[in-house]
């Protein structure tokens, strides 16, 4: 291509293989001119993306999705070939809020069961004294933080729709949101937990992890009609992807990896929070305690980056969940079709080591992609169309 590609990001720790795949060259390497542009609201990189000002974009995998359904703005036919990560997420909650959830705690606190369970009860309380609802911020409509939060809390009962409220904040605004008081928890991307942390601020319930064993989080996202008349671009592309994660990914790399993501032109925070992320070693409250898990958030092991289209299948069941569209066998197959490991496979000469197909969650029945319907008649909390 003779004009550099443009291509939008949120700063989030999970946008790292496509910053330095930019920063250390190996997008050059693979003959791109890349141009990021760091954007603040996922709003702005999916209409910028859909409308051909954005080449590709860091997106949130459901965006990819209901733009390939036309769900929530114009229909624009997305090809995820590259996950940008798995997993990554967290729950924050204010220090009122954790001292309300641990007094109601019985059992393992560690346990999103038995937190939900506390919620419920912390839920009630105040529903008795007249108090206001809790509100969780989360990042769009269409995004795993909305659905993580909802799957956590309905499992033991808490109405999303009705228990408490649900607001949107792009990642950048979590913290001065939960600072302010504005909400009372939030469900966001690395390193937005653990700047709230260090404030003094919030206290990390739950990693994303706990709730989701392997779940599908950000994508590199391009228009499908682009793909088709750039398919050397895209191929290049998810080479320079790949390479980046691989460079992230191995533990000698990691100080050097933070230090070019905590660039103030790309996420703008201090090298030493990002380097807790790519390690899974996290301050999880103000007193300085610390949780490690190995994943907290996947970049390139595991087969992180290989797209499943089955995960592609349960965030469409979670739309369908929450009434955000009607369940249609042939949605399915377009929400399914959006990530495509076909075309990361034919990009990099091999098929992905070691991913699974499967999707698993800390409540409810195993996911079956072909039988969406039955799946979500198992759970008594939810707004399903049929």
């Amino acid at each position: 291509m003779t004009a550099p590609l443009r291509i939008g990001f949120i700063p989030l720790v999970d946008a790292a293989a496509l910053i330095v795949a930019v920063d250390k060259g190996f997008a050059a390497a693979e003959g791109l001119e890349v141009e990021l542009v760091r954007e603040v609201s996922w709003s702005n990189v999916r209409d910028k993306l859909n409308i051909g000002l954005f080449d590709a974009a860091h997106l949130l995998a459901p965006v990819a999705i209901a733009s390939s359904l036309g769900l929530g703005h114009v229909k624009v036919p997305i090809a995820a070939p590259f996950n940008l990560g798995v997993n990554g997420n967290a729950i924050t909650v204010s220090p009122a809020l954790h001292a309300a959830l641990m007094a109601e705690i019985d059992g393992d606190r560690s346990d999103p069961l038995v937190t939900a369970k506390a919620l419920a009860r912390v839920v009630a309380n105040r529903r008795k004294a007249g108090a206001d609802p809790l509100t969780f911020g989360m990042t769009f409509p269409f995004s795993t933080h909305n659905y993580q939060l909802r799957f956590w809390m309905a499992a033991a009962g808490v109405d999303p729709d009705e228990d408490v409220r649900l607001v949107v904040l792009p990642p950048p605004y979590m913290v001065d949101s939960l600072a302010n008081g504005h909400v009372d928890a939030f469900c966001v991307g690395a390193p937005w937990n653990s700047v709230a942390v260090d404030l003094g601020i919030g206290h990390i319930l739950h990693f994303v992890s706990d709730i989701l064993v392997h779940a599908a989080e950000k994508v590199l996202a391009v228009r499908q009609v682009w793909a088709d008349k750039h398919p050397d671009v895209v191929a290049a592309l998810v080479r320079a992807a790949v390479k980046a994660a691989e460079f992230i990914e191995d533990p000698a790399n990691r100080t050097e990896a933070a230090s070019i993501l905590a660039q103030p032109e790309r996420i703008g925070v201090d090298a030493e929070v990002i380097q807790r992320t790519l390690t899974g070693r996290l301050k999880v409250s103000p007193d300085g305690s610390f949780r490690e898990s190995g994943r907290y958030l996947l970049v390139g092991r595991e087969g992180a980056g290989r797209p499943d289209p089955v995960q592609a299948a349960w965030l469409y069941a979670q739309m369908v969940r929450w009434g955000q569209t009607a369940l249609s066998p042939e949605a399915l197959k377009t929400a399914m079709g959006v990530f495509r490991p076909d075309l990361y496979d034919a990009a990099v000469g091999r098929r992905g080591d070691g991913q699974a197909s499967t999707f698993s969650a800390f409540a409810g029945p195993p996911f079956d992609p072909q039988d969406v319907g039955g799946y979500l008649s198992s759970f008594e909390v939810g707004r399903r169309v049929f």
